[in-house]
């Protein structure tokens, strides 16, 4: 079966993201994962587990990026894109590059904002870690002014 992983941060780079995955997932008939690393829990030196306001705030935090995870899911699905979503923690480049191991992904999309004149400026600290570290091809979506979430060309 052949896969295409979507890297999406709900910035304003989700919309082209997937979209382009979208398109992708069509033309090779491909089920689209959509995986968004979550930021890993804060540590805190002398506590286990933080305080429980911390906890409590971070907790909620996972599950207003799993309900959105899930509807860009749903609506895709919706569009007759099969897709599947996976809300994973941990540091965003390795944790990315796991999951495409892990699930043999046949290609990975992600964007990434320019911010300079060369490549290397150009492509952000993730972009760069996952080009660099893919075993798989990784189609870099450019983000320049991106519509607003919902606007952008099949995503509504």
């Amino acid at each position: 079966m052949k896969q295409v992983l979507a890297a999406i941060d709900f910035s304003e780079a989700t919309s082209e993201v997937l979209r382009c995955a979208a398109e992708l997932t069509e033309a090779f008939e491909a089920t689209l994962i959509l995986v968004h690393v979550a930021a890993p829990n804060p540590e805190f030196v002398g506590y286990e587990a933080g305080p429980s306001s911390v906890r409590d705030s971070r907790a909620r935090e996972l599950r207003r990026e799993h309900r959105m995870l899930q509807e860009y899911a749903e609506d895709l699905r919706q569009r007759g894109i099969p897709t599947k979503a996976l809300l994973v923690q941990g540091p965003t480049v390795q944790t990315l590059l796991d999951e495409a191991r892990s699930l043999r992904a046949d290609v990975i999309v992600i964007g990434s904002r320019g911010h300079g004149a060369v490549r290397r400026v150009l492509l952000g600290s993730v972009s760069r870690g996952v080009l660099g570290g893919a075993l798989c091809p990784v189609h870099w979506v450019p983000i320049r002014a991106a519509a607003p979430l919902g606007q952008a060309k099949g995503v509504a």
